[in-house]
């Protein structure tokens, strides 16, 4: 178990216990998040180490991991993932003000987002830790796909872009994987990373039941505020934000399944339409963000 005597973020040792929470997807286990009172960050406390953590994924309902839709839910996942894909791949060109160049995407999962990249001319490597997903994104699409444990082997300065679609907060050591990625990116290279937000309206709403929490998978819980001090202490320089606008609902769908609620999907898309709507005119409140980070030309 991994215990935090001080805040990961801000090291003080102001932290107290915020919400506990129950792993809904798989275990039922119980965990509990701490809160430093200092800078607000929120953190999962007396967790897995990495190698335990590992059974915690395994499932065919691991959407990210296995490229089949089981269900209904997981139908409308697959169906929104093809809308998103051509969202992320303007926002990549967007925030490089490039039309192709070299890529790393961190957590590649079956390797739909690299494809397109691929597709759209660029040069794509990607990050995969399941080796299921690695081997088949591998196979379908012939990519290169590595094990987190080569990245130390990948040149340095030789990106363009690196991105994490939901996954820096299943990271391990966000501040370690920070100097890598200021090492592999060129001066000037950009960093985007899309996550939940724990100061959003659908976490203040659902609370301990909020699906994004997503115990013991979802290590850390980023705010807006926390985030851009996590910038400032990696040396990145936050260029600017952005919003998922539909992750509300699917996280909304999922947080009534854990509440148990009868029609789960209809409430969900109902009060996922309500977050939606208000957080259009407070930003920083979305249910998930995407910062944009990029390395000093220095």
């Amino acid at each position: 178990m991994i215990h935090h005597n001080n805040c990961p973020l801000c090291s003080s040792d102001k932290i107290s216990p915020y919400l506990r929470c129950t792993d809904h997807f798989l275990t039922r286990e119980v965990f509990e998040l701490f809160r430093c009172i200092v800078c607000g960050f929120i953190f999962i406390q007396d967790h897995p180490g990495e190698e335990d953590l590992e059974k915690y994924y395994k499932s065919d309902d691991y959407i990210s991991h296995y490229d089949k839709a089981t269900g209904f839910l997981n139908k409308i996942y697959l169906l929104v993932r093809e809308i998103m894909l051509r969202r992320k791949r303007d926002i990549v060109k967007d925030t490089t003000g490039l039309g192709k160049g070299n890529l790393l995407d961190i957590g590649s999962g079956t390797g739909h987002f690299l494809e397109m990249m691929k597709i759209s001319r660029w040069l794509v490597t990607g990050v995969e830790p399941n080796g299921k997903a690695r081997d088949f994104s591998m196979e379908k699409y012939g990519l290169n796909i590595i094990d987190p444990g080569q990245i130390s082997e990948l040149p340095a300065g030789s990106f363009d872009c690196i991105t994490l679609w939901h996954v820096f907060e299943h990271l391990d050591d966000p501040f370690k994987y920070a100097v890598e990625f200021l090492r592999l990116l060129k001066p000037g290279g950009s960093c985007i990373v899309a996550m939940p937000n724990s100061n959003s309206f659908d976490a203040e709403y659902y609370k301990n039941y909020w699906a994004a929490y997503d115990v013991p998978r979802h290590l850390w819980h980023f705010t807006p505020d926390t985030f851009s001090l996590f910038s400032e202490k990696t040396g990145f320089e936050l260029s600017g934000r952005r919003n998922l606008p539909f992750d509300v609902f699917y996280i909304s769908i999922l947080s009534e399944r854990n509440k148990g609620s009868r029609a789960a999907f209809v409430k969900g898309m109902l009060i996922g339409k309500l977050f939606c709507i208000i957080s259009a005119f407070r930003k920083a409140r979305s249910s998930s963000v995407i910062y944009l980070l990029r390395k000093p030309d220095y």
